[in-house]
């Protein structure tokens, strides 16, 4: 399997993606409701720069959107939580970096070109449309999380979050399938069976403090 490396790569994201589902999940298992910990954010952006080098390799527009989209919704969520002051430096100099360097290294010295991400000889119109519609969708979650986080002045993850995050996660999982994508496929059909938990768990919460203020 000569591709392992950029498959090692992606399969590395995916794993530091799964790593801040479990560390959010367990969280919100433990108090009954849904929470979002400080870790969530600091191994999304990790994760990020993994998942764009992973697409990049792979001259998939979708998953490079998608990161591209969403890179400073992490960064933005730890300023919410406070946190962004407390990283060491290395990690603060590593997330500023990554875009620049990243875009540096594209424009000057890569060898792919954009018509090469929509013209792959192994990638139809309708499979690359499919791509971009689910990465769009699943996307779409943080741009909303961001607008309600911003509102209520506070980093959270609200019930339309885990909708569209199962939406968007349905359709890159069928898209995964047919480009024959493993990571894709792993990732989301196990961020799936998180996704209804949290949505589970969040109406829970929201059930009981209903109850409550009737009382």
């Amino acid at each position: 399997m000569e591709n392992w490396p950029i498959f090692a790569i992606g399969f590395l994201a995916q794993l530091l993606f799964s790593a801040r589902l479990i560390s959010q999940w367990f969280l919100s298992e433990k108090s009954k409701k849904v929470e979002t910990p400080v870790l969530f954010w600091k191994l999304s952006l990790l994760a990020s720069i993994l998942l764009f080098t992973y697409g990049y390799l792979r001259e998939d527009f979708a998953i490079m959107l998608g990161q591209f989209l969403i890179y400073g919704i992490y960064w933005r969520n730890l300023h919410l939580m406070g946190e962004w002051h407390k990283r060491n430096i290395l990690f603060k100099v590593l997330v500023i970096i990554f875009p620049f360097a990243i875009t540096a290294y594209i424009l000057f010295f890569g060898s792919l070109e954009w018509s090469d991400l929509f013209t792959a000889e192994n990638i139809s119109g309708w499979l690359i449309a499919l791509g971009i519609v689910g990465q769009m969708v699943y996307t779409s979650r943080f741009f909303y999380q961001w607008y309600h986080s911003e509102k209520e002045q506070k980093s959270s993850l609200p019930m339309g979050f885990w909708e569209l995050s199962l939406m968007g996660s349905i359709l890159l999982f069928t898209y995964g399938i047919f480009r024959d994508d493993p990571v894709l496929v792993a990732a989301h059909f196990f961020g799936g069976i998180i996704y209804i938990r949290d949505m589970y768990l969040l109406k829970n919460s929201d059930k009981q403090v209903g109850e409550k203020i009737r009382r």
